[in-house]
């Protein structure tokens, strides 16, 4: 199967949960007003678009009304897809100039990070780059090993040391086996949860020291992963890590486990973080680089 087409069955209950309500809004009314408006931004709202961000499609969609003077709900619906193709943004590539680039994968336990990391390493090495896997994340029992079993999915060499290492060591080790290799990119698995944010700041800090040391002119990305399962609180989980990290793009699983894909939008208007990865199954194929166009077709089409 496609990944359009697994996107497009991975976005159906979001799809059947958003503009399924939406579709029948609009055949509902017969004219334009403010219940229908009122309505519209209900749906929105539970639909894990978000508060201020549903507030902010509706007051431009009533400008918009108001400028064109619409009248027919259904020219309506077509505007509202178009303001919402909008809020999502444009696709975002990987920064992957310099050999090595450095990708630094974070997110809390349990989102799909250590398979986040195999898949787009899986992706990376498809595409004909040399990859190399770094085992950071030695705090949680586990990491290392499950880390280890998508690296030999992947095809892609993995530097570890033992749990409860310091992870900047293991940067450390990764970087030089990086450079021995001459390998394309260097992706690093960093710890899921630290005790508090300034730990978190801490281990980040004295991992990107050593890299900046090490490989001082690399492209860099800090890649956030979030579980789409849990909607809004995704957006607010994001909002932590980045008071903590200098994150430079989202990584969104389990697309294809929720109704709750509008959070797209509100990570995008609320962050302004691009989406650059997104996973809507358990294959090792069924995570791809995050595509406005197909995303849009997929769930408004």
């Amino acid at each position: 199967m496609a990944f359009f087409d697994k996107l497009k069955a991975g976005l159906a209950k979001t799809k059947e949960a958003v503009f399924g309500r939406v579709d029948s809004l609009f055949r509902s009314f017969v004219k334009v007003d403010e219940d229908l408006l009122e309505e519209l931004e209900e749906i929105l709202i539970t639909s894990d678009v978000g508060v201020s961000t549903t507030e902010d499609i509706i007051d431009e969609l009533r400008e918009r009304i108001k400028d064109d003077k619409l009248s027919d709900p259904e020219d309506v619906r077509k505007l509202l897809v178009s303001i919402l193709r909008d809020r999502i943004g444009e696709s975002g590539g990987l920064d992957l100039k310099t050999v090595p680039s450095v990708l630094l994968i974070i997110g809390v336990n349990g989102v799909g990070k250590t398979t986040s990391i195999g898949k787009i390493a899986k992706k990376l090495n498809d595409d004909g780059k040399k990859v190399v896997l770094a085992a950071a994340d030695t705090f949680r029992a586990a990491a290392i090993d499950q880390l280890s079993v998508w690296a030999d999915r992947a095809g892609v060499d993995l530097i570890a040391q033992s749990e409860g290492s310091d992870p900047a060591a293991v940067v450390f080790d990764a970087i030089q086996s990086a450079k021995k290799k001459n390998a394309d990119v260097l992706i690093v698995d960093t710890a899921g949860r630290l005790h508090n944010k300034k730990n978190l700041m801490d281990e980040l800090s004295k991992i990107n020291r050593v890299i900046d040391r090490e490989l001082p002119d690399s492209s860099r990305e800090t890649l956030l992963v979030l579980d789409a399962t849990t909607g809004q609180n995704a957006v607010i989980q994001a909002k932590e890590f980045v008071n903590a990290a200098n994150i430079t793009g989202i990584v969104l699983t389990k697309l294809d486990g929720t109704a709750k894909g509008g959070i797209i939008i509100s990570i995008k208007a609320e962050l302004g973080i691009p989406v650059k990865f997104v996973g809507v199954g358990e294959g090792i194929d069924d995570m791809q680089p995050f595509d406005a166009d197909e995303f849009s077709k997929a769930l408004f089409e």
